[in-house]
């Protein structure tokens, strides 16, 4: 579905960009940087509220702009400490971003971390069978804006509640959040161009200084995208959902498996791992007598570790995630003892695992969930 915002919108925009627009609009270059100031380290999206600039110059932002396209509808908090929230675009489209909080144990002051996850589109297309956000197929790719947008509507809301971690400084980013993962609504690698100026935005000197190894994008497995991410200069961090250790099996899971199967996607995955350097995650949901048996671990193993390949081991870390029931789906949770066999198996193969126990149980936080309740409800409301 095309989509034209009404207005450009700010958050979008590059200090480049926006002093070629100021110039055009016949206002100084130099006001540029004074209004990425407000806006990415004073958090300031107001521009009456912007008091070295002119009247005529605020008036000009609001007319020519639109300043926060996200308006937050609702939000849903969990005991355990994770919040949801639901926005709408102009265009009337809901999507989702979660703030998880965590204790960070290695802060001798005992704060928590906050981990920002944000979406890329509405819905989806990769049709991940584990997934609400494709449920309702791909309406569109967010704006750079929108992307960079989240980011602002969860310093709203840290504002509200009052409440910060790691550096307090107030000019600095971290006071609100302290990770980025793009593994929220949509498939980021699919609006590449888009996802990457919104994470370029923030990683920028003049926006949010964000380091680019606080940011971990998420994909399905794109191939060449994966390899065109390995090129980039910034080094963000890589995950790849993989949640199947044989063709047969992940194609049950992720019909992306049968355009880029396993013998493509795992030495695009060794590509990035030798021009980066780094360690990747392979993101592995646990599905009850799919993905969870004893020849998938082993097959886990030979890919990690390069054994059928004759290659060295790669540098991944494996993170288990027990399925979060989405109604609509026939997928079940295995139980406790199983995720503990898998999860050893691996650990004792010499792999770096964790299983993680979702945040968001008890709020429908998995991917789409609340968007797809929502949508629902409407749709309830018209008929």
């Amino acid at each position: 579905m095309k989509f034209t915002p009404s207005k450009p919108y700010l958050l979008g925009e590059t200090l480049e960009t926006l002093t070629e627009r100021l110039k055009t609009g016949g206002h100084p270059a130099f006001r540029a940087k004074q209004i990425m100031e407000w806006l990415y380290k004073k958090f300031v999206t107001n521009p009456d509220e912007m008091t070295n600039l002119s009247t005529e110059l605020k008036s000009w932002l609001k007319e020519t702009f639109s300043i926060l396209p996200t308006q937050r509808i609702l939000i849903k908090g969990d005991p355990d400490t994770t919040q949801k929230l639901l926005l709408k675009l102009e265009d009337g489209s809901l999507i989702e971003t979660v703030l998880i909080k965590a204790p960070d144990f290695n802060d001798p002051e005992d704060k928590f971390r906050k981990t920002v996850c944000i979406s890329t589109q509405v819905g989806c297309a990769m049709g991940c069978k584990f997934c609400a956000s494709g449920l309702a197929g791909w309406k569109r790719d967010l704006y750079a804006g929108e992307i960079v947008s989240q980011l602002f509507e969860i310093i709203k809301l840290c504002k509200e509640e009052g409440s910060v971690s790691g550096n307090t400084d107030e000019d600095s980013i971290t006071q609100y959040f302290d990770n980025i993962v793009v593994m929220g609504m949509g498939e980021p690698l699919h609006n590449f161009d888009n996802t990457f100026r919104a994470l370029s935005n923030l990683n920028a000197a003049w926006g949010f200084k964000f380091g680019a190894r606080r940011v971990t994008v998420s994909t399905s497995g794109l191939v060449p995208r994966i390899r065109e991410l390995a090129d980039l200069p910034v080094q963000f961090r890589l995950a790849i959902s993989l949640h199947g250790a044989t063709n047969d099996v992940r194609t049950q899971i992720m019909p992306v498996n049968k355009r880029y199967p396993l013998e493509e996607l795992i030495p695009a995955a060794r590509y990035y791992n030798e021009k980066h350097n780094r360690m990747l995650t392979f993101e592995y949901i646990l599905i009850d007598e799919l993905n969870d048996t004893y020849e998938q671990a082993e097959a886990l193993i030979k890919i990690c570790k390069g054994e059928s390949e004759g290659v060295k081991p790669m540098k991944v870390h494996i993170n288990c995630i027990p399925y979060n029931k989405v109604e609509g789906l026939k997928w079940k949770r295995p139980s406790i003892l199983r995720q503990q066999a898998f999860v050893k198996k691996l650990k004792d193969a010499g792999l770096s695992v964790t299983i993680r126990h979702e945040k968001g149980h008890k709020i429908e936080a998995a991917c789409g969930q609340l968007r797809l309740q929502e949508e629902k409800k409407r749709a309830q409301e018209i008929t």
